[in-house]
């Protein structure tokens, strides 16, 4: 991770100021405010604000005019009920912004997720810092034979080597080009007086998808669970996977009992479809159920003996 001088000094200010407030704060998640978690060789992500915890779950599900019950364990009891049974209207009373900084394509699979609310940096009006992506050795691998989406065998040797250097002396290379046709240095001088540089908004086109990008995100529980579930499973994109698994440790922080449920019910539990309940009631009458006689597809009676632990 990459931060200059003056941006640690901008973050110890916003860490060292405090303001008083009737609103519901969370120590925990406090402790790490503003704070840059690294992420990736140059990405990090930052709370930036978040407003309600656990009790304002509580509190909109039960329409109360206090913050939950007086009872943690009645509060962790509606929470996982709420979970379990996928109520989703009080998570959406509480919401979390953070700080990104990631490299492109990976912003660009994040957007998917199209319930949060973005405000990127703008390459129109700001020159991109010189700052890529470059993967570890050992998060470098060839396309999958069985999965369109996924990796392989990790690359060795000199095939390794060569991708490596291919990544980064294209990602040099695009960006030199850039600012030739800005005509800038990076501390912002012409590099010739001369000439006029090209347009902002176009010069950036030339720019490599690994290089590096920040943005705003602001989003309501309901949502961040809903992405995290799908970015921060196994089988995710390495690249997306750390920064969702280092937003999973700040929403421990921020609202633990919640946290608690969707690790159980969600992160760890297990959606059926009719015929695999099906499947499963017969296998516990002691029935032999096999893929043919189940009524499942292939990969869907796969993924039911992968959940279940058991071989196919």
């Amino acid at each position: 991770m990459t931060l200059t001088a003056e941006q640690h000094a901008e973050i110890e200010a916003a860490r060292a100021a405090s303001h008083a407030t009737r609103r519901a704060t969370v120590p925990a998640l406090e402790d790490i405010l503003f704070q840059a978690i690294p992420i990736l060789d140059h990405g990090f992500i930052r709370v930036i604000d978040y407003m309600g915890d656990d009790g304002a779950i509580v509190q909109a599900a039960r329409v109360s005019y206090g913050r939950g019950t007086k009872k943690v364990q009645e509060d962790k009891g509606l929470i996982n009920y709420l979970m379990r049974h996928r109520h989703t209207t009080p998570f959406e009373m509480c919401e979390i912004k953070y700080h990104v900084k990631l490299p492109i394509f990976v912003a660009r699979q994040w957007i998917r997720h199209r319930t949060a609310n973005v405000n990127e940096y703008s390459a129109r009006y700001s020159i991109l810092d010189k700052e890529f992506y470059i993967p570890a050795p050992e998060h470098l691998a060839a396309q999958s034979t069985v999965n369109r989406q996924g990796r392989g065998e990790v690359l060795e040797g000199e095939q390794a080597a060569r991708v490596l250097d291919l990544l980064r002396g294209d990602a040099e290379r695009c960006y030199d080009h850039y600012m030739h046709m800005l005509n800038e240095n990076e501390t912002g001088l012409p590099l010739d007086p001369g000439r006029s540089g090209l347009a902002r908004e176009l010069a950036r086109m030339n720019l490599t998808l690994n290089t590096y990008t920040q943005w705003y995100w602001k989003t309501d529980l309901h949502n961040l669970m809903h992405f995290l579930s799908l970015r921060a499973e196994a089988h995710a994109q390495y690249e997306i996977r750390v920064y969702a698994e280092a937003m999973l440790d700040t929403l421990r922080r921020w609202v633990p009992l919640c946290h608690e449920a969707f690790v159980q019910y969600r992160m760890g539990g297990a959606h059926l479809s009719a015929l695999g309940v099906e499947a499963v009631k017969r296998m516990l009458a002691g029935e032999t159920v096999t893929q043919q006689t189940s009524g499942l597809r292939a990969r869907e009676w796969r993924e039911l003996m992968e959940t279940l632990g058991r071989e196919e």
